[in-house]
């Protein structure tokens, strides 16, 4: 399964002098991660029906899960490979909001759509037919889905300027000056804000202590035609696409079929923890694997290794995070969230524009992702693709 490669020659650890910028890598790239992207997906798993107690399993199970599978694989291969949790999938989900049935079911449609990336892992035809996906239309049905997360901030500015401007103007000046940093720094602010400005319930967090909620996922049509095909399709074309590019780009080509069939596994795991999917990482992944990380390329493996210890550590404090989160006024937690999502959001409109030839079948899919529509019980980014790619092969027939 390993595969030698220009970038993945030796494997004697450097001296002490030569650990410190892989693990300095490594540790940022995690903290960064989590800091960025954890009230997504917390509020993710709130909007489809988790309980705060299986909000903070699911951020625990997915910690401890992505960190030991980064930490095996990069030792098994030698190569920086990050597995995160999926964002957009988070995203996705708090687009969709609640499936009857309730979070059960929410978590049946993970394990679905874990199954599907596991087939498109372990069997190359469906691989080559998932990648016959227009990315255009992948890309505008995220954007869809990330539109109204991302007119939060917006909306929480009209209720709430006192508490909510402060963290804007925190984070377009951290843009400026640490854009790297940016939504770290806005959560940092948003804490403080939630500390020395409201008032949190008394004992709100107390008793945050991380616990295990088994949780048992059950099946339904409706959630899984609203939510499996989505989320699968945003997971694949907006996290494991970007995340091998960034990959290949820093001369490093892993067998691609066992890290879609482990992340698969491993999602399948988490969901009976409580968690989601998870998948390889695209953004912090250029942390680990290029030169910031190490000079030589056979050692950027270890900053992923440091990168999976301190996910395992971040996930004693999920559930804290949890509390914190759900102790926090309602609008301010949205608004950090739509900040957080603000470059996904860009980065997905500009790769659902770049062919001029799709760009009508690019808005149509658009539109009706963010439209909130709900037919036959099944969700808006389902009709976007549908809507999207009906209108892209009509314009295609007798081209």
């Amino acid at each position: 399964m390993y595969v030698q490669t220009p970038a993945s020659t030796g494997s004697a650890l450097p001296p002490a002098s030569g650990l410190i910028q892989p693990i300095f890598a490594g540790l940022l790239a995690s903290v960064v991660g989590f800091a960025s992207t954890f009230t997504i997906v917390l509020q993710g798993f709130r909007a489809v029906g988790a309980s705060p107690g299986q909000a903070a399993s699911g951020l625990l199970v997915i910690c401890l899960v992505q960190g030991f599978l980064t930490i095996l694989l990069s030792v098994l291969w030698r190569q920086p490979i990050s597995i995160v949790w999926s964002t957009p999938g988070s995203a996705l989900l708090i687009g969709t909001g609640a499936q009857a049935g309730g979070y059960p079911t929410a978590l049946g449609a993970f394990v679905l759509a874990a199954l599907l990336i596991v087939a498109a892992g372990s069997f190359k035809p469906f691989g080559r037919l998932v990648g016959a996906i227009p990315t255009s239309l992948a890309n505008a049905m995220l954007a869809g889905v990330l539109f109204e997360i991302c007119l939060a901030p917006v909306e929480a500015a009209k209720t709430s300027p006192a508490l909510v401007l402060p963290i804007v103007l925190v984070w377009i000046l951290a843009l400026r000056f640490a854009r790297r940093f940016s939504v770290p720094i806005a959560v940092a602010m948003t804490a403080l804000i939630v500390v020395f400005v409201t008032k949190l319930p008394a004992g709100a967090l107390a008793d945050t202590w991380p616990a295990l909620v088994v949780s048992v996922p059950s099946f339904s049509w409706p959630a899984t035609a609203s939510l499996v095909l989505p989320l699968f399709i945003v997971t694949m074309a907006s996290q494991n696409v970007p995340g091998l590019a960034v990959l290949h780009a820093n001369d490093y080509r892993p067998k691609v079929g066992p890290i879609f069939v482990g992340t698969g596994l491993a999602s399948i795991l988490t969901a009976f923890g409580s968690g989601g999917l998870l998948n390889l990482a695209a953004i912090t992944a250029a942390l680990c694997a290029g030169p910031e990380s190490h000079p030589d390329p056979a050692k950027r493996y270890l900053s992923t290794v440091t990168g999976g210890l301190a996910y395992v550590l971040l996930g004693l404090f999920a559930a804290f995070a949890a509390a914190f989160t759900l102790a926090a006024p309602p609008s301010i937690v949205q608004a950090v969230a739509g900040l957080a999502l603000m470059g996904s959001f860009a980065g997905a409109l500009t790769a659902a524009l770049a062919r001029p030839d799709a760009r009508i079948a690019v808005a149509v899919t658009f539109v009706t992702a963010a439209s909130g529509l709900t037919l036959f019980g099944i969700g808006a980014s389902f009709w976007g693709l549908v809507a999207g790619g009906l209108v892209l092969a009509v314009d295609r027939i007798g081209r």
